[in-house]
């Protein structure tokens, strides 16, 4: 081995406790920077990317098969523009009933073979796909009902109405990022879910050479349709359709993603760079050594990189493993909300992030050692045993008058003997402690998100308050078993206010009432929902103006003041049922029901609204089970019944920002305290020797723990007092562009979320993670003999 190779091979196991910390520190910052590489990599245009693995249909089109022949359907495959089709599939609609016997909303059937294909390649998440008479794959996203917390499989659904009423049972969950089918069977199963007398449909999916506008989606569904006759296509949809809803889904998440991401990046890079410098730099007198035996400054230069090398490389790939480890569960979640085929990291982010991590390693290790070997030989020897005595002389002047132990004071002073290294500790203080701000401000935020979401919140419901029936439809079926129903229209509205206001627990009650109106300037119709009663107890958040307090007056969400360029003040046409009605827009209210396009008002604003529904509040300490069974008894001549509200939920996005939330926040903690962890083992390392005269003149261990803990105390509150106002400042771009993504407004209630109280805490958080990053080297100072301490230099 060459005398270079036994330098290396030497100061790496000479300086264990330095190795390791390179290593550890490598570790979770490639870690922190596979994780957040992975959530920018997902957030960037995650619909497009799960299109294009997939092969994603640009256009699906639905022919009826009465009045379209097969030959027909098939030829339109081979229309000009199409670079590539799948099916003719045989489709139908049937309803199901579950085991329980509730009935099911109806699913789109489409008979496939198998799931692959060059057009819309379907991704089987679980289970197996359908090849037998009775089996039954659903879609992930199809209205059925699927209890989330258990798997579906297994599952029998009954086809009642349908001849020989055959039942299938669920073999597999599968997701199409076309949204092509609400289930898939066998081709051959598809004549058992056929109604007799009629004929199955077609469904064929295309991918155009161009489709990137509706103009040219229009012009490749012209092409297909040509030999078709008009009256048999019954249904098509385009794949910007489907890229915009998904867009509205996951607006909200990429702006907080992306945020997380970078600052993981950053601060993997940061603290990687520290840690490196600080271990060459701590090794100056090593160097004075090696070059008063001969090497040259480059060959000291190679001898510190390798030695820094090793170890990283150690550290980079187990940080890569743990990095996929944890990636997974969270990319996973991204992945049901995003709808991507995978959920498994990108292999270009490992390769980026294991290059970047060693050449910041190499490159902080060789600019550290050549400043280091430009030193002549005697200044390397003498700067690399300690730092200089008259640095932080005047803070050891200063701390020693505080009235403090003195083994507290000695703490105090030591940041200002290592400037550089202190500051080093700082910057990884203050990113930790604006991660931990920015994930408090966000869990705070999205509360406030979702009470605001909540709207029609009632102690006791008549009706559904959120239903959505079309005229004539009395009830459906919920996802969960229960009835969802209006008020009849034949019950006496003014005998169930008289019956609610009868009711001694009454404190406050409304009623709804649900029509659609068309909008001038839109064209499709909005919901109106008008109100009687109190109001004033149902959620509704204002972003803008005030809530109406009049006929004629209206309050509307972002969406539809962007789509009708309308602005609160200005006045807007509805043409309700035939009769012009002019209302004045006095409210921007937070809603994202019915695509942020309802319009609130008085019921009195349009004629003849019956109410739907009704919500009730009950005054504190009110048996709501024996309200409810008193109301319904008062009801009954009304043909309608009350039950206790229950809550909606938290929804799926805000469950998942709030799980990544912790998920990044713990990482991005961890790695800062491993950046404190280096500078105070650098830091005790170097002061062994001085530590073992104080022990020698009578220092305890615990007087030591409390030197060493003491010393990142200034570092640590200073670090809380920077990073507090830094999260809360990447808090203030975060949530408004959380907002601009998803096309809405949100309440001042949404932004201004930190407390007084809650950011003194917050502040001194700063100085735990201090605290805890100097807890490892502090009890190896205590622990170290007098004369062990002495010897060491």
């Amino acid at each position: 081995m060459s005398a270079l190779g036994r330098v290396v091979r030497s100061g790496v196991g000479r300086r264990r406790v330095q190795t390791a910390v390179i290593g550890l520190a490598t570790a979770m910052a490639v870690a922190a920077a596979v994780l957040g590489g992975s959530l920018l990599t997902a957030s960037a245009a995650p619909f497009d990317h799960a299109f294009d693995d997939q092969h994603g249909a640009h256009l699906s089109v639905r022919v009826d098969g009465e009045k379209a022949t097969a030959a027909q359907v098939e030829a339109s495959t081979k229309a000009s523009g199409v670079t590539a089709a799948a099916g003719p599939f045989a489709t139908v609609t049937a309803a199901a009933r579950d085991k329980d016997g509730h009935d099911l909303p109806p699913l789109t059937v489409v008979g496939r073979a198998d799931p692959g294909g060059a057009v819309d390649a379907v991704t089987l998440l679980t289970g197996a796909w359908a090849t037998g008479p009775d089996q039954i794959v659903l879609s992930s996203d199809a209205p059925v009902g699927v209890d989330p917390s258990r798997s579906p499989l297994g599952r029998q659904l009954a086809f009642p109405d349908l001849p020989g009423s055959p039942t299938l049972t669920v073999v597999g969950l599968a997701r199409s990022v076309s949204r092509t089918a609400g289930a898939w069977v066998a081709p051959s199963t598809i004549a058992r879910l056929t109604r007799p007398g009629s004929t199955a449909g077609f469904q064929v999916l295309y991918r155009f050479a161009a489709a990137d506008t509706a103009e040219q989606v229009e012009a490749g569904r012209a092409a297909v349709t040509a030999g078709i006759p008009a009256e048999a296509v019954s249904g098509t949809r385009s794949w910007l359709t489907l890229r915009q809803e998904a867009a509205r889904e996951t607006a909200l998440l990429v702006p907080f993603l992306v945020a997380f991401g970078v600052l993981g990046l950053v601060m993997s890079v940061l603290i990687v760079g520290n840690v490196v410098a600080g271990a060459v730099g701590a090794g100056l007198r090593r160097i004075g050594v090696l070059k008063a035996l001969g090497f040259t400054p480059a060959q000291v230069v190679r001898a510190h990189v390798a030695q820094a090398l090793v170890p990283a490389a150690i550290g980079t790939a187990v940080g890569v493993v743990a990095g996929n480890l944890v990636a997974l569960p969270v990319l996973a979640e991204t992945r049901d909300l995003y709808g991507a085929a995978t959920a498994a990291v990108d292999p270009l982010v490992n390769v980026v992030v294991v290059a970047a991590a060693l050449v910041v390693v190499a490159v902080t290790a060789w600019a550290s050692a050549w400043r280091a070997g430009r030193l002549r030989t005697v200044d390397a020897l003498a700067v690399g045993r300690t730092g200089g005595p008259a640095r932080g002389r005047l803070a050891a002047a200063l701390a020693s008058r505080l009235p403090l132990p003195r083994s507290v004071t000695l703490g105090l002073s030591r940041p200002f003997a290592r400037p550089a290294r202190a500051v080093a500790m700082l910057a990884a203080i203050v990113f930790g402690a604006a991660a931990v701000t920015l994930a408090v401000g966000l869990a705070a935020s999205l509360t406030e998100v979702q009470s605001a979401l909540d709207h029609d919140t009632a102690d006791v419901t008549i009706g559904s308050p959120d239903l959505r029936l079309p005229p004539g439809v009395q009830a459906v079926q919920g996802p969960d078993g229960r009835t969802i129903s209006r008020v009849p229209d034949t019950a006496d509205r003014a005998a169930i206010d008289a019956a609610i206001d009868a009711q001694p627990g009454t404190l406050a009650h409304y009623s709804k009432a649900t029509r659609p109106v068309v909008v001038a300037g839109l064209s499709s119709p909005c919901p109106v929902s008008g109100f009687t009663g109190d109001v004033s107890f149902a959620g509704y958040r204002m972003i803008s103006g005030r809530w109406f307090t009049a006929p004629g007056e209206v309050v509307v969400p972002s969406t539809f003041l962007t789509a009708t360029g309308t602005a609160v003040g200005d006045t807007a046409a509805l043409d309700d049922q035939g009769r012009s009605v002019v209302v004045r827009i006095v409210g921007e209210v937070f809603d994202t029901r019915d695509d942020g396009m309802g319009i609130f008002t008085d019921a009195a604003t349009l004629s003849d609204l019956k109410a739907d529904s009704y919500s009730i509040a009950v005054r504190p300490g009110t048996d709501v089970a024996g309200y409810v069974t008193a109301l319904d008894s008062a009801l009954r001549p009304q043909s309608t019944t009350a039950e206790a509200a229950t809550s909606r939920g938290t929804s799926d996005t805000l469950l998942l920002i709030a799980g990544i939330t912790a998920t990044l926040t713990l990482v991005l903690v961890a790695v800062a305290g491993l950046g404190v962890l280096n500078g105070v083992v650098l830091d005790t390392r170097e002061r062994v020797h001085d530590i073992g005269v104080h022990k020698a003149l009578g220092m305890t261990p615990r007087q030591t723990t409390a030197t060493v803990l003491s010393s990142v105390v200034l570092v640590g509150l200073v670090g809380g007092a920077l990073g507090v106002p830094a999260g809360m400042a990447l808090h203030g771009e975060v949530m408004p562009a959380m907002a601009r993504a998803a096309g809405t407004g949100m309440p001042s209630t949404v932004f201004t979320v930190y407390h007084p109280a809650e950011l003194v805490l917050l502040g001194l958080g700063g100085l735990v993670i201090a605290v805890l990053g100097a807890l490892l080297p502090a009890g190896w100072a205590a622990r170290t003999r007098t004369a062990t301490a002495l010897r060491t230099e």
